[in-house]
Formats: structure tokens, C-alpha cells, sequence
């Protein structure tokens, strides 16, 4: 062999080859811009979710959440209530029929071992229910993703949606809102190996949200100097923190606490960067549609719940074990004639 190793250094240098050098004082290939997010993935790594789109720090400018100028709700009818004249059409049905969605876990999920749906807005469906019909049972549950819940409510292909959707100024424009059911802050999610603690570790590193989420703004908001992975689902967002293609994942904390059950590797860390409500999505009144009474009917059973101790009991069920709450949001409705708040 060490006969052979000069031999063939000869051949090389005859045949003009010569072996690769790293000029050392060109650090070009070997350094990033300050604060430059780090690769996503390793070339040879798991690819990511499925519909997963990448936006770089800066290339979208975050867009207002106007989560304070909100127009109340409409107040619950007073007195006995004729529900086959307030809400004909779902009494004729015989059931109502809710969107949800069914990998939001602890929230609304399908049971990976019985395949029912559960959570703490399954239950609120199921309440709803129990008002109308004395049968919490007849819920028609329909799955829909977060970027055509609106849709389905203005095209009536669901009565309802009770899927984490925040009270916003704009959403008011599309769909008409029951008093808040859970308001929520929005926090970071991290591996518990993380050396990230809140926004001020987030510069250079890739942040998961879901898209059309108010998640999604706050990270363009807040984190500036980010790439944003932008998912279809939540799950996806975890998928992609256990693969190291996130390095964190902003969102509510009821939202990360559903993650957080599912992976004891995660924690939520950081201050609240924001509190918003959640609140049951319907259509608007229309001369083709008056929604009215349905509102009012759901509002009915937000004010029951909290009266006879039931969202305390929903509440501690699915999220006392990950958060601390003061209760359930304030009543908020909107100034209304005398003569509109009592039974027609």
C-alpha cells in the first residue's frame, strides 16, 4: 500500500488533478446574515406536513387584529320561548348541525380509540342541544378546516361553527357571533430542551402557526425576523416541532395545551402576547335567513352553562391539569329595543 500511495499522487498531478481547498479567508459559504433563519429541514430529513407553505421573515406585512372594536351579541329571549317559531327550521330537522374540527385536542377531537368526537367545544355543541331538543345527543357534527368554516356558515351547510374562532372586527363583517364562550392568551410552544422563553429568543428561528389564523398575524407582528410555517392543522405544527422544522409554535394556550397533552417533551413558555375570546360562529340575519332566534337560543345556553356551574365543570375537565382561568368571559351584547329582548 505505501508503494502504491505515491504511484497514484503522480498520476494525479500528471493527469492535472488536484484535491479541493477551502480558502479560509472567505467566509461567504460558511456564515449567514445576523439574524437569518436556520435551514427548515437537513436535505436528507423528513419532508414536511403536507400543504405546508414557507413565508421568510418580512415578506408579509402583519395586518391589524381588531379584537377590541367588536359589536356585541344579540341578548337571549326572556320568558317562555317558543323554539318552533324562534328557530323553525332546525326543530323541523330535529337536530342541529355544527362544524367543528376533529383533531384540536382537548377542544374538539376524534377519540383515537372509541372514534367519537370530544372536547371542551364538542361538549358546548352537546349543551346546545340538551337546550333545544332535551337531548344532548342530537348534534349533527360536520368536520371543517379553518379556511372554509365561514363559507360553510354562509352557505348554511352547517347552522353553526364552534371551532376556536376569535372575535374580530373583520369576521363581524362575515359572520354573526355569540357572546364569548373562552377567552384565551396566545403563547409559545417549545421542545423541552429549547433555549427559547418568549419572542425575544425568536429572531433567526422558524415559527409554526395555521393559516387564516389570528396566529399567523401575531407571529408576522411579533416575531419580525422569523420564517413562518404555515400548516393546515395544529397537528401538523407539532409534527413538524418533533422533526426540528419548527422551533416553536405560537398560538392560544388552550390550543398549545391540546398539544402539550400529546407530547410531554413540549412546554409553554412566554408571556401572554395577546387575549382573545372565542365565540359560535352563524349566519348573519338576511331577508332569506333570519338567524336571529338561533342566536339568541345559543346565547340562552352560554348564559345557562356558566349560572348552573356546567363550563366549570367543562373547563376544569379538559384544561385545569395545563392552565389556571378567573372564569368564563363577560356577557357582551349589544344595545337593543326593550321590545326586541322579550319573547315575539
Amino acid at each position: 500500500m505505501r508503494r502504491l500511495l505515491p504511484a497514484l499522487m503522480a498520476t494525479l498531478a500528471l493527469a492535472g488533478c488536484s484535491l479541493p481547498t477551502l480558502d479560509l479567508s472567505d467566509t461567504s459559504a460558511t456564515s449567514e446574515p445576523a439574524q437569518a433563519p436556520r435551514p427548515i429541514a437537513h436535505a436528507y430529513g423528513p419532508p414536511l406536513p403536507a400543504g405546508v407553505l414557507v413565508e421568510e421573515p418580512g415578506e408579509e406585512e402583519p395586518r391589524e387584529i381588531n379584537t377590541w372594536d367588536v359589536v356585541g351579541s344579540l341578548r337571549p329571549l326572556e320568558g317562555e320561548v317558543d323554539l318552533e317559531e324562534t328557530i323553525p327550521r332546525i326543530m323541523e330537522r330535529g337536530r342541529i348541525i355544527v362544524g367543528v374540527d376533529q383533531s384540536q385536542n382537548l377542544l374538539s377531537y376524534r377519540d383515537g380509540v372509541s372514534g367519537e368526537l370530544q372536547g371542551f367545544e364538542v361538549d358546548l355543541a352537546r349543551e346546545i342541544a340538551r337546550d333545544i331538543f332535551g337531548d344532548p345527543d342530537r348534534v349533527d357534527f360536520r368536520f371543517v378546516e379553518s379556511s372554509s368554516s365561514v363559507h360553510s356558515v354562509q352557505n348554511h351547510e352547517v347552522d353553526m361553527i364552534i371551532r376556536t374562532t376569535t372575535i374580530t372586527r373583520t369576521r363581524q363583517q362575515e359572520v354573526a357571533f355569540s357572546s364569548p364562550y373562552l377567552t384565551t392568551d396566545s403563547r409559545l410552544l417549545v421542545m423541552h430542551n429549547s433555549d427559547i422563553e418568549g419572542v425575544a429568543q425568536l429572531p433567526g428561528r422558524t415559527v409554526c402557526v395555521t393559516r387564516d389564523s389570528t396566529a399567523l398575524e401575531k407571529v408576522r407582528m411579533y416575531a419580525p425576523q422569523s420564517r413562518i410555517l404555515k400548516t393546515r392543522s395544529w397537528a401538523d405544527c407539532l409534527v413538524a416541532l418533533q422533526q426540528y422544522q419548527a422551533d416553536a409554535i405560537l398560538s392560544d394556550d388552550t390550543v398549545l395545551s391540546g398539544i402539550a397533552a400529546q407530547d410531554p417533551y413540549t412546554n409553554i413558555v412566554g408571556e401572554s402576547l395577546a387575549s382573545e375570546s372565542y365565540a359560535v360562529a352563524m349566519p348573519i340575519p338576511d331577508q332569506d335567513y333570519d338567524s336571529s332566534g338561533l342566536i339568541r337560543q345559543v346565547n340562552s345556553t352560554i348564559e345557562r352553562i356558566r349560572s348552573d356551574g356546567t363550563w366549570w365543570r367543562l373547563y376544569d375537565r379538559w384544561f385545569a391539569v395545563y392552565l389556571a382561568t378567573s372564569g368564563p368571559p363577560p356577557l357582551s351584547y349589544r344595545p337593543e329595543p326593550a321590545s326586541q329582548e322579550t319573547t315575539p
